[in-house]
């Protein structure tokens, strides 16, 4: 299956997409991306240098995904989703200079296989998503979620754990 890229995207020489993954208008995908087979990148997202987004993956319009984010295979990343990677954003150093790329402190942040994340969600760097969870929309992630937890809220906490794993597990 081939690669579809919508003429307004703009896709960096140095990422890699795999076969059958499309992505549409005005999305952004820069150096060293790698994404991975039969994903579904929506309008207007922007993924940051250094990237990983795995198999089988949906990414909803206006998502922003940052370096230091490592997405596993089948999550769906709901419109409007942001992972930040820097707990303490400045835009300048004590000495009033700009802020150089090699002055940011950057987060990592892991989303498992099948975790999903409802619109408008925030996640903080250095969080853990488990497999199979669920983040509410609007949910400002602030620590590690357990696998198949349901969370949501500001802060997100757990509020279920899904009974029936046996529905979650890869078949």
């Amino acid at each position: 299956m081939d690669i579809f890229i919508h003429h307004t995207a703009e896709i960096s020489s140095e990422a890699k997409i795999g076969k059958g993954t499309k992505i549409w208008n005005d999305t952004q995908v820069r150096e060293d991306c790698v994404i991975g087979k039969n994903c579904i990148i929506g309008k207007g997202v922007y993924i940051d240098k250094g990237v990983k987004i795995g198999d089988n993956c949906k990414i909803q319009n206006y998502a922003c995904i940052y370096k230091g984010t490592n997405i596993g295979n089948g999550v769906f990343v709901g419109p409007h989703v942001v992972f930040a990677n820097d707990k303490n954003p400045r835009a300048i150093k004590k000495s009033g200079q700009l802020k150089s790329e090699s002055d940011w402190k950057i987060g990592q942040t892991k989303i498992k296989y099948g975790a999903a994340i409802g619109a408008g969600s925030i996640i903080l760097p250095n969080v853990i998503i488990g497999k199979f969870s669920m983040i509410g929309a609007g949910s400002i992630v602030t620590k590690n979620v357990k696998d198949y937890a349901t969370v949501f809220g500001n802060p997100a906490v757990e509020r279920v754990v899904q009974k029936n794993k046996a529905k979650c597990r890869k078949k």
